[in-house]
C-alpha cells in the first residue's frame, strides 16, 4: 500500500462531502504522519472565521485563531481542524476557555514538540480579549521555548488588521 493510500484510508473528512457540526466535538480532529520527523519546523494555521457563544449572554464572539506548532510524529489534518473549530459555533465558553480547550485537544491529539494557540477576538462592549496559551514537551528545549514565548509573546507591538 502506498503512502497516499495509507493516508487516505486514515482520513475520513478530506476528499469527502463536508458535514458541519455546530456542537463542540474534539473527535472531528484527525492526524496524518509527519513526513519530516527529523526536522524542527513550524506549521502555522490561521483560522479567521472562529465563532463561539458567550456562556452568560449567549451573544456570538468572533475571532481569528492562530495555531503554530512544531510537529513530532503526527500532524493535524487541516479540513478536520476546520470542522473542529466550526464545532465551537454553539459552544458557550469564555475566550480564555476556548483557547485553552483548543490547546489541550491538539496536544492530546498530536503530542507535538511545541504548540501555541492565540485567539484574537473582536471587541464586544468596547474590549477585545486576546488569550494566548502554549505547550512544550516537559524537560526539553521545547518547554524552555514555551516558557520564553509565554513571557515574551506580546512584547512586540503588532498591527491588528482583522478588527
Amino acid at each position: 500500500m502506498s503512502k497516499k493510500q495509507i493516508m487516505q484510508k486514515s482520513l475520513t473528512h478530506l476528499g469527502n462531502a463536508t458535514k458541519y457540526v455546530f456542537i463542540y466535538d474534539k473527535n472531528l480532529l484527525e492526524t496524518f504522519l509527519n513526513q519530516h520527523q527529523e526536522n524542527d519546523y513550524f506549521v502555522k494555521l490561521n483560522c479567521p472565521e472562529f465563532t463561539s457563544l458567550c456562556p452568560i449572554t449567549g451573544q456570538p464572539d468572533f475571532a481569528t485563531i492562530y495555531i503554530s506548532y512544531i510537529p513530532d510524529k503526527k500532524m493535524v489534518e487541516s479540513k478536520s481542524l476546520k470542522l473542529y473549530l466550526f464545532s465551537f459555533r454553539n459552544h458557550g465558553g469564555f475566550h480564555e476557555d476556548c483557547v485553552n480547550i483548543i490547546l489541550k485537544d491538539l496536544v492530546q491529539l498530536m503530542q507535538p514538540r511545541y504548540l501555541e494557540v492565540w485567539g484574537k477576538f473582536l471587541p464586544r462592549g468596547g474590549i477585545s480579549i486576546d488569550p494566548y496559551a502554549n505547550y512544550g514537551i516537559p524537560n526539553t528545549k521545547y518547554q524552555e521555548m514555551a516558557e520564553y514565548r509565554l513571557k515574551n509573546h506580546d512584547l512586540i507591538v503588532e498591527k491588528i488588521d482583522n478588527r
